[in-house]
């Protein structure tokens, strides 16, 4: 696992964990990372410094098998707690926020665009650093 810095084309910054260097390439180059606040497909990697901690600290950094097992638990939280809508994310989170319907936990997919929408109407949603294993309702 490996995080980047990464900011979009209106300058905002975020973080996210790719499983490799080369996951990271092959997803920017699909059009699937999108920056966190704004939607926007047009990423690059920002400056930053990597987080080592050094023995005499007393603390290691977490080994990568410990990062993919808390990234695993989070995965399964969510998959456990929240209905998977696919697609229609963006209806259904609107539809909640609007009170149209009710409050309950969802998690899917929605388009750049759809997701830049809901955050300038004030829609409260966030990426999730995984990709669903389920399809279904």
């Amino acid at each position: 696992m490996i995080k980047y810095a990464l900011k979009c084309n209106d300058g905002h910054g975020f973080e996210s964990w790719f499983a490799s260097a080369e996951a990271y390439d092959s997803l920017l180059a699909a059009g699937h990372v999108t920056c966190a606040v704004c939607g926007s497909d047009n990423i690059s990697k920002a400056l930053m410094a990597p987080q080592v901690k050094t023995a005499r600290a007393g603390v290691a950094a977490p080994a990568p098998e410990d990062k993919a097992a808390a990234l695993a638990k989070l995965r399964a939280d969510v998959e456990a707690n929240a209905t998977y809508v696919g697609g229609n994310f963006a209806k259904e989170a609107r539809a909640q926020f609007l009170g149209d319907l009710p409050d309950r936990p969802i998690f899917g997919e929605a388009k750049p665009e759809e997701a830049k929408s809901l955050i300038e109407d004030g829609v409260p949603v966030a990426p999730l650093p995984f990709i669903p294993t389920r399809k279904a309702n």
